[in-house]
């Protein structure tokens, strides 16, 4: 059962059903991007306990994979005690759905390099979190997803629009914000690790990306990053998802600064700046990574194929049954290709289609990352 089917939902259905698996796919709305390749859906509210308890009993799965933060994700130990599995654990999603749990994890109980930070649960209390930090500083809700609510302090009049820009941001009920001293970083890298049943912890290629409003706009694999502290970034994710336990995959954000490697956030499954990996840049996609690793099949290794890149394909209006233009002009490039998802409905901003481009390794990554900027402007997104 997956709950949350968006378009990273939508990859690891198709990887799992090459694997012979059943799929329920599960969302707010009909019609999802993962709904459409699954076997089952069910379209619930997955905030309200009692519907999930009431589809989980329905179904009876063998897995529950969450994609989304926006789930009750307080049932998943009862459903572990019901002999579920819970990917990766429910220990793993219940702390990752809250940036307090796992930054207070990350930072106070396994000691890593994060960014100073205070909570605030009203806009008095983030007032005196700004002064205590200092600006500029970032502030988060503590449960949202894909930058939503998310903002940067400079000034004092950025407060309460921060709070507010927050609040209207947040998923759930949860109105708590995180502020955090702003890292004078050099660059971004998502490092994907892969946790095994019955293996060893592996890591894939660091992938760089850029991000605006808060969500990633453009992604490339390898990032560039010094040896040393690569496996500085490798040492801390292994300890994070250690001490979170279960099998999948990983996205582990980290800042690279001067003076080493700031642990920023963590995803305990598919990562959206990893869709670079569906061009084909290594031996498996983080779909099928994740696939084979919740299923407890062996992944014997993780190895780069070819340099490669990805730039997202947005909306810039609500509307609903878009159609997409430019496309014969955008595919006539060798080495490339366009993924569209599938969302129903369109807003400014949303993420509807993705370009990808390729090449041998060791090309020019930049070169790779440009190409698919240019061929996502391409493509534009229409509705009705």
């Amino acid at each position: 059962m997956l709950l949350g089917s968006g378009e990273l939902g939508k990859e690891f259905v198709i990887a799992v059903k090459r694997l012979g698996q059943y799929v329920i796919a599960v969302d707010s709305y009909n019609d999802a991007p993962a709904q459409q390749v699954a076997d089952e859906r069910e379209v619930i509210n997955m905030l309200d306990g009692a519907e999930l308890d009431r589809i989980v009993a329905k179904h009876r799965p063998d897995l529950i994979v969450p994609e989304i933060e926006a789930i009750r994700t307080e049932r998943f130990y009862d459903y572990e005690k019901q002999g579920i599995q819970v990917v990766p654990s429910a220990k793993a999603a219940n702390f990752t759905m809250n940036r307090k749990a796992i930054r207070d994890l990350a930072a106070k109980e396994l000691g890593l390099k994060t960014a100073k930070y205070e909570y605030a649960n009203s806009f008095e209390e983030l007032n005196a979190a700004v002064k205590n930090i200092g600006m500029p500083c970032v502030v988060k809700p503590l449960m949202s997803s894909s930058g939503k609510g998310q903002s940067v302090i400079k000034t004092e009049s950025d407060i309460q629009k921060a709070w507010d820009y927050a609040q209207a941001g947040k998923r759930g009920d949860y109105t708590e914000v995180i502020a955090e001293a702003f890292v004078k970083f050099n660059s971004e890298i998502t490092l994907l690790t892969v946790t095994q049943k019955n293996g060893n912890t592996l890591f894939c290629p660091p992938i760089g990306h850029r991000q605006e409003r808060g969500d990633y706009q453009e992604s490339w694999q390898p990032a560039e990053i010094k040896p040393e502290h690569l496996k500085e970034a490798q040492v801390m994710a292994g300890k994070v998802t250690k001490a979170l336990s279960g099998a999948g995959i990983w996205g582990v954000e980290f800042f690279l600064a001067d003076d080493g490697v700031y642990f920023s956030e963590l995803s305990p499954r598919p990562h959206d700046t990893g869709m670079v990996t569906l061009a084909g840049t290594q031996n498996f996609s983080e779909f099928e990574l994740h696939a084979r690793a919740v299923l407890g099949l062996p992944i014997p290794e993780i190895t780069l194929e070819r340099v490669g890149a990805s730039a997202v394909i947005l909306a810039h209006k609500e509307g609903a049954s878009p159609t997409f233009t430019g496309l014969e002009k955008a595919m006539d490039h060798v080495k490339s290709d366009i993924r569209i998802f599938g969302k129903p409905v369109t807003r400014p901003y949303r993420r509807m289609a993705v370009a990808l481009t390729y090449d041998k390794p060791g090309s020019d990554v930049n070169a790779v990352t440009q190409r698919a900027i240019e061929i996502a402007a391409m493509v534009n997104v229409e509705s009705k």
